[in-house]
Formats: structure tokens, sequence, C-alpha cells
């Protein structure tokens, strides 16, 4: 069996599609903990900042599990890792619902995290591996489970919510990933013949030598811009539904512009792959994080609720496709073999800049009484990412030779 029959065959589509629907339901736990946010600070009597704890915790355990579970994936192989995860995440929602206290919750929620994650970067760095053409997309739909879910499910957990209460909510979760998540993980048991890994190996190591960068130096400027875009990201996707309460929305339109931003993101994410198969990772990148730049700005002037829904969906379809990106420059520099571990790590500095920003805008909406300065926060660390992604990209230009 040839390289060119497994990779981007009907196989593939099919593994995607089963991917896709993982994603879906596995990364609920990530947007779950945003949801209840308000309700945690009523019921613990605690300020924005403490509130924004589980989130933070989440986000850290998101951060190591996309890079350890990454290397169990390698190792292990997907299948194995999801079942393990779904049957964590589980656990996690289940003693999330009996916390007494906010310090307890974020250490369950740290848990929760850490499983969650392998319905991201270990789901997406499977994914990419099965195809060549059409990567981008494969990694665009994968990855669009991620926002898919957060589109999804606080529409749909709200009611539940507002009626029985946020503990209610996580056992429902508890039950829905144990019956979703560990059927599907075992459609995905075939591991990728050695000959298309070896295929995609040796592309990637021709395309790698014209960076002069070693992969581990391109792994690291890869995570630090991660780092600084994500702080960015971090700080409507985790704040929209505290920073419409604080105008007097409520949490339901709150709820309802993180659907809208999310679904943009989806778009964003389709986009994104379609643009990285035909302009290359690097380049797509720059274009979704100067979009995301200008979107972050145009916060800056706008708390009508018009425009505030106007201006989500603008940052949804600016931001979605960027994570992604990241995914597809490893893969298309780095080796297959090390496809889980080497994605992981750069999603875990992307999630690192998530949980870093989401905590930093509650602090700095503590200090200041209003969101403005954290919008400023994430304008200055985009700019960070900006400056990393165009210096690989000049480097990534052929070279002329030198003159005689």
């Amino acid at each position: 069996m040839t390289a060119g029959s497994i990779l981007d065959s009907r196989q593939s589509w099919l593994r995607l599609a089963i991917s896709l629907l993982v994603g879906i339901v596995g990364n609920v736990g990530m947007w779950a903990v945003i949801l209840i946010l308000p309700a945690v600070q009523a019921e613990f009597g605690i300020d924005r900042a403490d509130a924004s704890l589980p989130y933070t915790l989440t986000m850290a355990g998101f951060a190591l599990g996309n890079f350890q579970i990454g290397r169990a994936v390698d190792r292990f192989g997907m299948s194995s890792a999801l079942i393990g995860a779904a049957i964590l995440v589980a656990v996690g929602y289940s003693l999330a619902a009996m916390s007494g206290s906010v310090l307890i919750l974020s250490a369950v929620h740290f848990l929760i995290g850490f499983g969650t994650a392998a319905s991201f970067g270990p789901l997406i760095a499977d994914a990419s591996q099965w195809f060549l053409k059409r990567r981008g997309v494969a990694v665009a739909l994968v990855a669009s489970g991620n926002y898919l879910s957060g589109a999804i499910w606080p529409l749909l957990l709200t009611g539940r919510l507002e009626a029985e209460g946020w503990r209610s909510v996580y056992l429902f979760l508890a039950v829905l990933t144990v019956v979703v998540v560990i059927p599907l993980a075992l459609l995905l048991r075939r591991g990728l013949p050695e000959a298309a890994a070896h295929h995609t190996t040796r592309m990637a190591a021709e395309r790698a030598a014209t960076t002069g960068l070693s992969p581990r130096a391109l792994q690291w400027l890869l995570a630090i811009a991660g780092v600084g875009c994500c702080v960015a990201m971090s700080m409507p996707q985790v704040h929209i539904v505290a920073y419409c309460v604080d105008l007097g929305f409520g949490p339901a339109i709150g709820a309802e512009m993180l659907s809208l931003m999310l679904l943009g993101g989806v778009a964003s994410r389709l986009v994104s792959g379609l643009l990285a198969d035909v302009l290359g990772g690097i380049r797509t990148l720059l274009i979704g994080s100067a979009l995301q730049t200008l979107a972050l700005v145009l916060y800056l002037p706008s708390a009508g609720l018009t425009s505030l829904y106007v201006v989500s969906l603008v940052f949804g379809l600016s931001q979605g496709g960027i994570v992604p990106s990241y995914a597809v420059i490893v893969r298309e520099y780095l080796p297959a073999k090390e496809a889980g571990a080497r994605v992981g790590f750069v999603m875990m500095a992307t999630i690192v800049g998530m949980a870093l920003g989401g905590w930093m805008s509650g602090w700095i909406y503590d200090l200041t009484g209003s969101y403005q300065m954290a919008f400023l926060n994430g304008i200055a660390c985009n700019v960070l990412n900006l400056g990393i992604v165009v210096m690989i990209l000049l480097r990534s230009r052929p070279r002329l030779p030198a003159p005689a």
C-alpha cells in the first residue's frame, strides 16, 4: 500500500468525521466553566479574579494534557488515549459537582482540563497525519470541533443551568462524555501505515531546511508566538459573559454572543484551512493574527448591545484560524513520528496563553473596574505574536545564491 493510496483517501475522511464528533463532545469541559463563572462567583461570594481561577486551572490542565497526551498518542495510539481521557473527565465532572469551595472546584478543573485536551491537540495531530493535499482543511475541521462545542453546548445547557444550577449541568456532562466519546474512540484504533509517515516526514525535512532553524528552535518560536496570540484571544472568549452581565445585558445574552463568536470562529477555521492548503501555514497564521488585532481594537469603543453582537462576530471571523495554523506549520516542517508531541507542545503553549490571559483580564478588571485595559493588554501581546510570525516567514523565503 503506497502513501498516495492512504493519504487524503476515503478512509481518511471517515476518520476525520469521527474525530470531529469526538471534538464536539470532548471539548465541552473547556466551555462549561465559562458558562458557570457568574453562578460560581455568586454562590461562593468571591471577586472576578477568584471566580476566574477554575477556568485558569482548566486551561493549565488543558495545556499540560495537550503535550502529555500527545506523547501518549505517539506511543499507544489515539483510541487508548481518548478512552482514558474520557474516564478522567467524567470523574472530574462528578467531583466538581460535589465541590464545596472555589479552591476544590479549581483543583478538580485541572483534571477536567487535562482529560479534555485529548480531544484537541492530540486529535488534530492524529487527523493531520492522514492528509497531505488537504491537510489544512482537515486540521481546520478537527479544530472546529472545539469551537462547535463552545457554540452548541452553552446554548443547550443554559436552560438546565438556570433551572437546576451548575452542579446538575456537570453531572449531565459526566454521563454524556462516557456515553459518546468512548464508543467513538473505539472506531479510531487503526494507526497510520509506515509508508505514509515516511513520505510526509521526508517532505517536512526538505521544507524545514529552508528556514535555517532547528526543529527545537522552530518549535519554541511557535510556542512563544502562541502564548502571545492566545493571551489576546482569551479576553473576549473568557470574559464576554461576565462583560455582558456588567453592562446589564445578562448571562443569556453573553452566552449568545459567545456562541456567535465561536460560530464565526468555525467559519474562519474552515476558510483558513483552505488558505493553508494554498498559501501554507505561516502566511495563513500571519493573516489571522493581523485580523485578530483589528478586531480587538474594535472592541474598545463598543458597549451597546448591537455593536457587541457585531464585533463579537467580527472577532470570531478574524481569529478562528490562528490556532489550527500552528498545527499546520508543525506538520509542514517537523517529522510525522513526532506529530503528537510536537503539535501537543505548541498547542500547550497556546493554551497557556489562554489561561494566562483569562486570569490577567480578571485581575486587570479588579484593578481598574473595567475591561478597557484588558483589551489593550491583549492588543500588545498580539503584536509580539505578529513579530515572530513575520520573522519566521522572512527566514522561510527561498534565498538567492550569493554572488560570485
